[in-house]
């Protein structure tokens, strides 16, 4: 039996859930001023990906990495909802446009 497809798709499934609840503890606490971090961090991962021998492995990598690239997007809508009343909004973090807390 193979079960590289199983672990794949299951390390995509929980990735998924991980990412989005990392995207809105970021956006709480830092903003979407955060995402050149998820853009190193998914930079790294997908290098990795490029070393790692094991086919599974690297695919997991891989995925981890484009899951950090998708969050970049995630943190602007993230911000988006955040405007719109559907996530709550730090209110300890000062907003930089009008300087106000």
């Amino acid at each position: 039996m193979n079960f590289a497809g199983i672990i794949l798709g299951a390390s995509a499934f929980f990735l998924i859930g991980i990412f989005h609840v990392i995207v809105i503890k970021a956006e709480y606490h830092f903003g979407k001023r955060c995402w050149p971090v998820f853009a190193l961090v998914g930079l790294a991962f997908c290098v990795a990906a490029l070393f790692v021998k094991g086919i599974v492995l690297s695919s997991v990598l891989g995925v981890t990495g484009f899951s950090c690239f998708w969050s970049i997007h995630e943190l602007f809508k993230q911000e988006a909802r955040v405007k719109k009343g559907w996530f709550p909004a730090n209110p300890k973090r000062v907003n930089r446009k009008n300087n106000v807390k």
